[in-house]
């Protein structure tokens, strides 16, 4: 009899490569669901005997997927699989009960020696039914693939920065979009529509590709920021501006490190430049992005577990970017 395994992701690229990862000779049926709710919904109907579970899901994460499981005594073993890798999460998920942690990008050898080590698969072994589903038939799009690649970017730049600060980095999910000026100083606004915030920005550049970071700091934050990172004297303006260029260097440079390794290319970084300091978003966006007249934008929104800290850090790529994205982006789904 087949094992039903379920593949749960908002990503549809996500659950391609995990389908395509999965041993061809393992006699398993295969269900896909695009968020938590829908892979309860599956489990109850018997299609979740293997879980392979997301973290960062809309309408219910992969977190309470597994209190719900473990709430309701469902009969899955699951496996998450997930681009936040912080050793926080990984204690979290097994205190819910999953069994392993995959990093994404999910890496074929690893997969199947963990089933393997678990008695779940047998290389060899298995007789073969063709269960599998046609993952040619599951179709990516652009802005669909860039927010899975930047969904495991914003991972290891949220695990470096938890591991540097000894703390828990809310991730959320990454929002893709290519915008115009208007709507680009229309999601800018919205950002900080009524704090004071502060905005370190750093130009990078590869083979195609070129755009610029932009990481707006609300002020509030400082206070905790400057005593996560045990700066001992009393703050001014020469400490809250070390304070940005430090979480900019590790936040921008672990982000593009990870966006540029699943796309293998490499990006050369500009010199970070202060756009202003305890000022309104307008003035940032006046002062330093009026030359933008439409863009790719990633957006991601850091906040740290008991802290009153919140940075946003935004990636804008030129318009002219897109194509060779799109190409690159090929190259994962062959």
């Amino acid at each position: 009899m087949s094992i039903s395994v379920l593949i749960c992701d908002d990503s549809a690229l996500a659950r391609k490569l995990i389908a395509l990862t999965l041993p061809k000779d393992w006699d398993i049926s295969i269900s896909f669901a695009k968020n938590g709710q829908q892979s309860i919904e599956a489990i109850k109907q018997g299609k979740g005997d293997i879980v392979f579970l997301d973290l960062n899901m809309p309408i219910m994460d992969g977190y309470q997927v597994l209190e719900e499981i473990h709430k309701n005594d469902l009969p899955s073993i699951v496996i998450v699989i997930s681009g936040d890798i912080q050793p926080e999460a990984h204690k979290k998920v097994r205190q819910l009960g999953a069994i392993d942690f995959i990093k994404k990008p999910i890496d074929q050898e690893e997969l199947i020696n963990l089933l393997s080590s678990y008695g779940i698969y047998k290389p060899g072994n298995q007789i073969c039914k063709n269960n599998h589903i046609d993952e040619s038939n599951i179709t990516v799009g652009l802005r669909d693939a860039i927010q899975e690649i930047s969904n495991i970017a914003m991972g290891r730049a949220g695990d470096l920065l938890a591991r540097l600060l000894d703390v828990f980095v809310l991730l959320p999910m990454p929002n893709v979009n290519t915008l115009e000026v208007s709507e680009l100083h229309m999601a800018l606004t919205s950002i900080a529509a009524t704090d004071d915030v502060s905005a370190v920005s750093q130009g990078f550049i590869s083979s195609g590709i070129s755009g610029e970071a932009l990481i707006i700091f609300h002020d509030a934050s400082f206070k905790d920021m400057a005593k996560l990172l045990k700066y001992p004297e009393k703050l001014d303006a020469q400490i809250e501006m070390e304070v940005m260029n430090d979480i900019s260097n590790i936040l921008i440079g672990a982000f593009l490190n990870g966006f540029a390794d699943q796309l293998d290319i490499h990006f050369s970084q500009g010199q970070p430049n202060v756009l202003g300091q305890h000022c309104r978003i307008e003035e940032i966006i006046t002062d330093g992005l009026g030359y933008w007249q439409k863009t790719l934008a990633i957006e991601v929104n850091y906040t740290i577990e008991n802290y009153d800290i919140k940075c946003d850090l935004l990636l804008l790529f030129t318009e002219d970017s897109i194509e060779t994205l799109t190409h690159k982006i090929g190259y994962l789904l062959n």
